[in-house]
């Protein structure tokens, strides 16, 4: 009975990308957004779009949330370009988008290291004049599965860094049995635990459940912003008790109507009200 639900659970569901670079261009003028790939730590190769900024300028990665893929952070990413003229990274995270070079996830464990591969690949990047193109002014921003795996990069980043985090898991094992619930489709204690054992199993050694408040305490004085829903949101509790764990600023913004993990489902007018304030904390905090 565990191996199908770890088979399942490590597998993410795969769709289409809702847009892409090119059709958003067909729509909006000039291409913004080019495919890249780098290797992670592991050897393993990872994919992403990129828009440039400014010469110079800060660089923000963009982590999406399990079961959804780096299309869902385009317009985001666009609007983050165009207001900061910062560059912008956002990658598939592994085991997710179509056809993965990586076709499995590990709930956060390894995520935090590819996406320090991701910024290692933003610090080699040279602009026109063969200087670099960013400077070490990095921010990072993830929902759930990418809010763990930006929380786990932070703390290898520079006190002038910024986080921006929506629903957080408090551990990856809470995520595992969040996405046993929902993919398997009962929610049992008892199958919840048999895919967190699973997972350690088959994860041979790769697999910590490392608290998200101890990743928090291990950052160097970061500019963090805090995103929550509502009230019986399952990711509200466990992202505002991270704000006793760090030792920067941290701005919170809680009982937000949607969260990063429902924005597909938001007007163009909600998603606008949840942009502006991410975009403008990255543009105060990375200055």
């Amino acid at each position: 009975m565990t191996a199908p639900i770890v088979y399942t659970i490590t597998r993410p569901p795969q769709a289409p990308y809702l847009v892409t670079p090119q059709t958003f261009a067909t729509l909006t003028g000039p291409l913004k957004g080019i495919d890249v790939t780098w290797s992670n730590h592991d050897g393993t190769r990872a994919r992403g779009w990129l828009v440039t900024g400014d010469e110079g300028a800060p660089a923000v990665l963009l982590l999406h949330h399990y079961g959804a893929n780096r299309s869902r952070l385009l317009n985001l990413a666009i609007k983050l370009n165009e207001t900061t003229h910062f560059s912008v990274l956002w990658p598939d995270l592994r085991g997710h988008g179509e056809n993965p070079p990586v076709n499995w996830t590990m709930f956060g464990s390894v995520e935090g290291d590819d996406a320090l591969a991701a910024i290692e690949y933003l610090h080699g990047l040279k602009g026109s004049s063969g200087k670099p193109q960013i400077s070490n002014r990095i921010g990072i921003y993830g929902i759930e599965l990418g809010g763990y795996a930006a929380l786990d990069a932070a703390r290898h980043l520079p006190e002038s860094s910024a986080l921006a985090l929506d629903s957080v898991p408090a551990t990856p094992d809470d995520l595992i049995a969040a996405v046993t619930s929902n993919r398997i489709g009962v929610n049992l204690s008892l199958v919840q635990r048999l895919a967190q054992y699973g997972v350690r199993l088959w994860g041979l050694g790769k697999f910590k459940n490392t608290p998200a408040c101890d990743l928090a305490r291990s950052t160097r004085g970061l500019r963090v912003l805090l995103l929550a829903g509502l009230e019986g949101d399952p990711w509200r509790n466990s992202t505002l008790n991270l704000a006793k764990c760090f030792n920067g600023s941290t701005e919170i913004k809680k009982d937000l109507p949607l969260t990063g993990v429902m924005l597909h489902d938001a007007t163009g007018e909600q998603e606008e009200s949840y942009d502006r304030p991410v975009i403008e904390f990255f543009d105060k905090s990375l200055r």
